[in-house]
């Protein structure tokens, strides 16, 4: 039987002949953007499950806070220059490292107490990978020697994993919703530090599926109180009737690390 030369596999394969998951061209197609949305889903969920990360603890935050090193570096040189306006910065940055410094030692609570737990009951620290409150948090993990998830995103200005996480649970997303999802997968507690519109953002779509029984109820705890409470005026919300008073226990104030972890353990008695 002879072979038809020209159905022989040439040495260069054309984009039609490449096979379809192995044709990166294809493969981002908006045609193909539901076989991405999947794909995303899957791996995120398969490679936690093999590692034995059934609990997460999620912390996010401001990416701007830098630790307490670093913000009394700033400021000494600040100092130095005299320029006025890098002084006022770097005096801010002093003041909010007092949230990096706190999300650390909480990270490190967690991930301690957690240590002699097996792999079902454990709580692993989850962050969205990125520097401020995020490296903070796997920083105070990895401290504790402990494990912990990075859920990057793909950024314009691109945003780099910070040097603390656990390299085999860091995970890079291009779609914010499918990030968010998993955030909330394994998700049996949520810790929202002070920060800007992402973090707003995760949070108020946090509160939303809580509320509407879309997610399990689990602790929203909102660390810093005199921030949140002035930048987000929750009794006026209730004042207005666009939330009820049963929406407010939806999530509490605390303003410790030792407070927020004793906020989880109470919502999860032994």
């Amino acid at each position: 039987m002879k072979i038809n030369p020209s159905l022989q596999i040439p040495d260069v394969l054309t984009d039609s002949m490449r096979l379809a998951f192995d044709d990166p061209d294809f493969m981002v197609r908006d045609e193909a953007r539901g076989i991405r949305l999947q794909l995303e889903l899957l791996k995120a969920d398969v490679l936690q499950t093999h590692a034995g990360i059934h609990q997460t603890v999620v912390v996010f935050g401001s990416a701007r806070f830098v630790s307490l090193e670093q913000a009394q570096e700033r400021l000494a040189q600040a100092m130095a220059s005299k320029d006025e306006q890098a002084r006022s910065h770097a005096e801010r940055a002093v003041r909010n490292a007092t949230y990096y410094e706190a999300a650390r030692e909480f990270a490190s609570l967690v991930a301690k107490a957690s240590a002699d737990t097996s792999a079902p009951h454990r709580f692993t620290i989850c962050t969205g990978g990125g520097p401020g409150i995020m490296e903070a948090a796997n920083r105070g993990a990895y401290e504790a020697g402990a494990p912990s998830v990075a859920l990057n995103i793909v950024l314009p200005n691109e945003q780099v994993p910070n040097p603390y996480i656990s390299p085999h649970l860091s995970f890079q997303f291009h779609y914010f919703a499918i990030r968010k999802m998993h955030f909330m997968l394994r998700a049996k507690a949520l810790v929202a530090f002070p920060g800007g519109f992402g973090t707003m953002d995760e949070l108020f779509e946090i509160l939303t599926l809580i509320q509407t029984h879309k997610s399990q109820k689990v602790p929203v705890l909102l660390f810093g109180s005199s921030y949140w409470k002035n930048v987000i005026r929750f009794d006026v919300m209730l004042d207005h009737g666009t939330i009820t008073e049963a929406d407010q226990q939806c999530f509490q104030f605390v303003d410790t690390p030792m407070q927020a972890w004793q906020a989880i353990q109470s919502f999860y008695p032994h």
